[in-house]
């Protein structure tokens, strides 16, 4: 039987050269910028004029690519925090609808895109148009992006519920730097940052 996916998706959805690994919890990149840090995930609003709220909350422990490799108390975690992130969205741009998209086909790290749905949206009943397309988008121009950021930044202020501890808070506490205070955190060599963001 002929196998499609690529040869090296094995290795990569174990964490192999993983991108969102790799860059750490960064406050902004070319992508997008931080809007919520939260106590497993960090949460991102995208840069590409795709569509107003467009945002991204990634996994923040150890290397997971699907929801069923948590633990029950990192799933209410992770999906408390992404709850919280949807309802800012909501409340900054009052969509029709939101999407809520767990993929990971080409990036194999557990992360999920909140996508606001409006009335004007070109393709109703169906997924978001711009994830079914390899189109390049102008990015938004830069004083709405600090203006939303902004605003989103504040809505995100109030604390979501408590954090379960995950299985990386315990590991780190058992690998800090002696008189440090500070987790050791161990990078592969041959990871690196992508030349873009891919969709899933």
């Amino acid at each position: 039987m002929p196998r499609y996916w690529p040869e090296d998706f094995d290795a990569r959805k174990r964490g192999q050269d993983c991108p969102f690994c790799a860059a750490g919890r960064v406050e902004e990149d070319r992508f997008g910028a931080r809007i919520f840090a939260g106590g497993v995930s960090d949460a991102y609003l995208h840069r590409a004029d795709v569509q107003r709220g467009y945002t991204i909350v990634v996994w923040r422990g150890r290397h997971v690519a699907d929801p069923t490799e948590l633990s029950d108390d990192e799933a209410g975690a992770y999906w408390r925090e992404v709850l919280h992130v949807g309802r800012a969205l909501e409340r900054q741009y009052q969509p029709l609808k939101l999407n809520f998209e767990m993929l990971g086909n080409s990036v194999p790290h557990l992360h999920t895109h909140v996508v606001p749905r409006y009335p004007i949206d070109e393709n109703p009943g169906g997924p978001p148009r711009f994830m079914l397309s390899d189109k390049r988008h102008r990015p938004i121009p830069e004083a709405r992006f600090r203006e939303e950021l902004a605003s989103l930044r504040a809505l995100l202020r109030v604390s979501p519920p408590a954090q379960a501890q995950t299985r990386t808070d315990r590991t780190a506490r058992a690998t800090r730097s002696p008189g440090t205070g500070a987790v050791a955190v161990r990078r592969s060599s041959t990871t690196r940052s992508p030349r873009r963001r891919p969709r899933g």
